[in-house]
């Protein structure tokens, strides 16, 4: 087999190391070589296409993909490499660069030849493209694969390196020779009738001639690295080859167009992201014009460590998912006989990178021909005039965007990618951290600590309930009142600090008369709110609906990208819901004007169009605000559409876009101090009623009924303001009733999803598009739960704030956080080169996790333990610290090195190995009166009769069990598990030494004379016989 085994790697060719089993280099145990070989064996039928391949010299197998095949290419391509995975080794070739594009080199599709006369199949193609370094960089990556490069099917390549060595040429010989390779490559391809397009065919190279290995395969999933500097942001190829440098600027393998694509001029295919955008939009273009989703992105960075390399220029490595594959091959399809290709993604960054990597993937595959256009086109609501009108207004794809994504995503990575294994080390059962995620998570674990660390104070208020003294008028009812001024002092509100000043100042009142000293009346405008953004709509949702942020961003996903209504036309019902910006545009402002004039009245639209402006940190106001597509949908018209909580969704956001481009609401208010004789005693009462309604009457609107605004009870507030009317200065007035009231300050209240959100937007931390995600990262990751709509940490997540702070302050930092926002936001404009950002930030972050892997676990501990101790050791009988079990030790925190849990134990271990405390995080408890976080102490159930020894009711990792004899050095004591048993509190000392007595020997077997064994399982009792083991029923 070890022959076998070296002969079948063998090769002539200098580039292709020679394996062996006992290469320390390339270790291959023959098991693994074994199931490999048998996967290149005698490929079914059933099983998906198999690819071709030559390997080595008179060696030709079938590889039967059951391992999605892998291409890597360096980035900035100064190295090459197509690696077909299978299993735990590969067979790697060296690629060529081909066709070269606007900043890259690449392919469209390598053409396939199968050898011995093979019927061909169709293969996917990769295409990979980039640069060259120089030939040390070449020659070291040639040791490592083999160098196989794709033949041109621009008519072949020149021998020699004469071009390479020539410098530079001109440019316009360069396009010259384009254009004849190209038709050359269009001949080629007529006259072979069995080569199919998209096939691949890679011919070998040595430094003794040339060999040529066929290969196919069809690829369900494929990792790539591209360059940074793609086809589509940069126009010119820069190439270095040992000491000379080659420039050559090439036509680009697709054009944009700026023309009009609407009405049509022959056939377009336009790629959105999801199925209900594409058939809305397809019922507005017609046959035209066919409309594909793409299913969101169609490729991602590789989720796997060094899948960003910031060593080489933070060069990156894609990953598509095996549905991916499929959408793009539709597309490719639908792009046969195509004149456009029209990329209509959701308008803000993720949806231009969206349009990047598609149009990449294509290009890669040769989907876009050389009559092709490429148009990029954005639309803010999912409407015929809106589509329309941007198709007659394309644009080329914003490289400042992409960029701004590239740096977003290479930083969110670094960070979650070089944190994540230091958690798994330090603080077991703890699974990741991110870079606005640890800062949302620090928030609330900060007001955490605020709560813990808060001291009540106590004060005292006086409320009186005061009456005119002449008797049958109508307005003789009685006013509230609160005390304001005490020996002609000005109260503040912690004036008054004990019950007995209170009831000092209650026999005061009572013995005193009192009338009007002052009357105050004046008018207040209450403005209209602004319209809503992504952050604002999820308070609200979560305030008035009771909606989570995740919840509320499906809902209005789903309006946005279109409803069917009643007349079985689909029309998306809102605009574009990830915004920060407040304005809207001058024709739905017009719209909704004339609106509010046909149903309130004249004098209830705005006297002028107010303008809004963002007040928050950090606001790219890049987008209109979130309003109805068309306001006179009113949500009454949608009640047999859409249901229930999507038409309270709707409603909400149909009344707020109406209510802000109506007059502010003005209210007449009152103000009476009333006083003694001496005017020693002052007491106040105020009232305000409803004089112009303004822009409330939408939220008294009968269509708004599902969202009526909360401060509509204003019945007993006018009662007051008319009896407050009806007095004048000198009336006399007498006390009714006067309590005196106990109060104590509060804590700051713990942050629910609404008011995190706030937070997190008025720190500028995060973007529109994240915060229900990180919501659901911490509740997904046991780091915070949610109670009764409060965010509430467990203390696990208490654990990773504490350690990041610690040990990465820029991390949870929200000024950094923050600051990192704006300098990603230049990105986006143009003025910050994004990787000039990453390396700046990198060189402090890469000097943090090296300082952090050398801190050891018991420093971490300790650093928790004094953090926390106060929760920590609070319960312990007479908070001692002292170990009950050798008298010695002392108690401290630790953290379990077998398992996510963490406990208090003995600093004497291994000598003592008492457990105080277990704790653990994970635990779901299903009473949520019940604290998040459980702790355990053994429970003394007696001692034996004969050895006195403690018979000990204990909680580990797999739940209660009971145990005879404590731990201490050198013995084990025996362990029974009782987590069958549902109700522990009610086991006994009898019942623990029953369940102590098993495993019970019962005996040899008559047979074969093995020992026959009695068991105790959860299922029942077991007889363990050898090998063989036979169940019985529980008695």
């Amino acid at each position: 087999m070890i022959q076998l085994h070296r002969s079948f790697f063998s090769t002539t060719s200098t580039s292709v190391p020679s394996f062996a089993l006992s290469s320390p280099s390339h270790p291959l145990s023959l098991r693994h070589f074994m199931l490999q070989f048998r996967a290149l064996q005698n490929p079914l039928n059933t099983l998906s296409p198999h690819a071709s391949l030559r390997i080595g010299t008179g060696v030709q197998c079938r590889t039967r993909l059951w391992f999605p095949p892998r291409v890597t290419a360096k980035s900035h391509f100064r190295s090459f490499a197509v690696t077909t995975s299978l299993g735990d080794f590969g067979f790697p070739f060296a690629l060529k660069p081909t066709t070269s594009f606007s900043g890259g080199v690449s392919s469209k599709g390598f053409s396939t030849r199968v050898a011995d006369g093979k019927q061909k199949k169709r293969a996917k193609a990769f295409a990979v493209r980039g640069k060259e370094k120089d030939e040390g960089v070449s020659d070291a990556a040639s040791k490592d694969v083999n160098d196989v490069a794709p033949r041109r099917s621009l008519g072949g390549e020149k021998k020699g390196s004469s071009r390479a060595a020539s410098g530079e040429e001109d440019v316009e010989t360069v396009k010259k020779k384009t254009v004849k390779k190209k038709q050359q490559s269009r001949s080629k391809k007529a006259s072979s009738g069995t080569q199919e397009d998209g096939g691949t065919e890679v011919s070998r190279k040595s430094s003794k001639g040339k060999k040529k290995v066929s290969k196919k395969s069809s690829i369900e999933s494929a990792v790539e690295e591209i360059p940074d500097n793609s086809a589509s942001v940069k126009d010119e190829l820069k190439k270095k080859n040992g000491n000379s440098s080659l420039i050559e600027e090439a036509k680009p393998l697709w054009k944009f167009t700026h023309k009009q694509l609407y009405p049509p001029s022959g056939k377009s295919v336009v790629v959105v992201e999801s199925v209900t955008k594409a058939r809305v939009i397809k019922g507005y273009l017609g046959d035209m014009y066919e409309v594909l989703p793409s299913y969101g992105h169609v490729r991602d960075l590789a989720a796997r460590s060094g899948s960003v390399r910031p060593d080489d220029d933070f060069s990156m490595v894609w990953e598509v998912p095996s549905p991916a594959w499929t959408h793009l091959k539709s597309i490719k399809v639908a792009l046969s006989g195509a004149e456009n290709l029209i990329l209509a993604s959701d308008p803000d960054r993720e949806g231009e990178a969206i349009a990047w990597h598609i149009i990449e993937m294509l290009q890669q595959q040769g989907a876009l021909h050389d009559n092709i256009s490429v148009a990029r086109v954005v639309f803010h609501e999912i409407t015929e005039k809106s589509v329309k009108g941007a198709l007659q207004t394309p644009r080329e794809i914003d490289v400042n965007l992409v960029h701004a994504y590239l740096a977003r995503r290479a930083l969110d990575y670094l960070i979650g990618f070089n944190i994540s294994p230091l958690l798994w080390r330090k603080l077991p059962g703890c699974q990741s951290a991110g870079r606005v995620q640890s800062a949302a998570l620090s928030l609330i674990c900060d007001r955490e600590m605020e709560i813990d660390e808060f001291k009540p104070k106590e004060y005292w208020t006086v409320e009186v309930q005061l009456k005119k003294k002449e008797l049958g008028s109508n307005n003789n009812l009685p006013f509230p009142a609160h005390l304001t001024h005490f020996n002609s002092k000005k109260l503040n509100q912690f004036s008054i600090t004990s019950d007995t000043e209170a009831r000092d100042i209650q026999r005061n009142i009572n013995s005193a008369d009192f009338q009007v000293v002052s009357l105050k009346k004046n008018k207040s405008r209450r403005n209209p709110p602004t319209p809503y953004i992504t952050s604002t709509l999820q308070q609200d949702a979560a305030n008035k609906l009771h909606f989570t942020a995740s919840h509320t961003m499906k809902l209005a996903q789903k309006l946005y990208e279109g409803v069917e209504l009643s007349d079985g036309v689909a029309v998306g019902l809102i605009t574009y819901i990830r915004t920060d910006g407040l304005h809207i545009s001058d024709e739905a402002v017009a719209s909704i004007r004339s609106l509010i004039i046909e149903r309130y009245g004249q004098d209830f639209a705005s006297r002028s169009v107010p303008k809004y402006f963002k007040k928050v940190k950090n606001a790219q106001e890049a987008h209109e605000a979130i309003r109805p597509t068309d306001i006179r949908k009113l949500p009454s018209m949608l009640a047999g559409v859409l249901d229930e909580e999507s038409l309270k969704l709707y409603t909400l956001i149909w009344s707020r876009t109406v209510s802000c481009q109506m007059e502010p609401a003005v209210f007449e208010q009152i103000q009476l101090d009333i006083g003694n004789a001496d005017e020693s005693i002052i007491l106040r009462s105020a009232s305000s009623r409803v004089e112009f309604p303004g822009y409330r009457a939408v939220y008294t609107d009968i269509v708004t009924e599902a969202v009526q605004d909360k401060d509509s009870d204003g019945s007993s507030r006018d009662q007051t303001f008319g009896v407050l009317t009806s007095l004048k200065t000198g009336d006399p007035l007498h006390v009714i009733q006067n309590e005196p009231n106990q109060h104590h300050t509060q804590p700051p209240p713990q942050y629910s999803e609404a008011s995190l959100v706030k937070k997190l937007e008025e720190l500028g931390i995060g973007r529109p598009s994240t915060y229900a995600t990180t919501l659901k990262v911490l509740q997904d990751r046991n780091y915070v739960t949610v109670k009764s709509r409060v965010l509430s940490p467990e203390f696990r997540g208490r654990m990773v704030s504490a350690f990041l702070s610690h040990h990465f302050s820029e991390v949870t930092d929200y000024s950094f956080t923050a600051d990192m926002e704006t300098e990603l936001d230049n990105v986006s404009a143009g003025l910050t080169e994004w990787r000039g950002l990453l390396g700046d930030y990198w060189t402090r972050f890469k000097s943090y996790c090296e300082r952090t892997s050398n801190v050891h676990i018991h420093q971490v501990e300790k650093m928790l333990e004094k953090k926390f101790g106060d929760y920590l050791f609070a319960s312990l009988p007479d908070q001692s610290r002292v170990c009950p079990s050798c008298m010695e030790g002392t108690l401290i925190f630790k953290v379990s090195r077998f398992g996510a849990g963490y406990f208090i134990g003995c600093d004497q271990h291994p000598r003592c190995k008492y457990i105080a405390k277990t704790l653990y995080g994970t635990e779901e408890e299903e009473d949520a009166s019940q604290p998040s976080t459980r702790i355990e102490e053994p429970k003394l159930l007696g001692v034996t009769s004969g050895s006195n020894e403690k018979v000990l009711l204990k909680t580990g990792p797999y739940g209660f069990y009971v145990q005879l004899g404590e731990d201490r050095k050198g013995y084990i004591p025996k362990r029974a598990s009782v987590s069958h048993i549902k109700d522990v509190d009610s086991i006994t000392l009898e019942d623990a030494l029953e369940l102590l007595r098993y495993p019970l020997t019962l005996g040899n077997h008559p047979k074969d004379g093995q020992l026959v064994i009695l068991k105790l399982a959860r299922v029942g009792f077991v007889l363990d016989i050898g090998a063989q083991l036979l169940l019985f029923l529980r008695i």
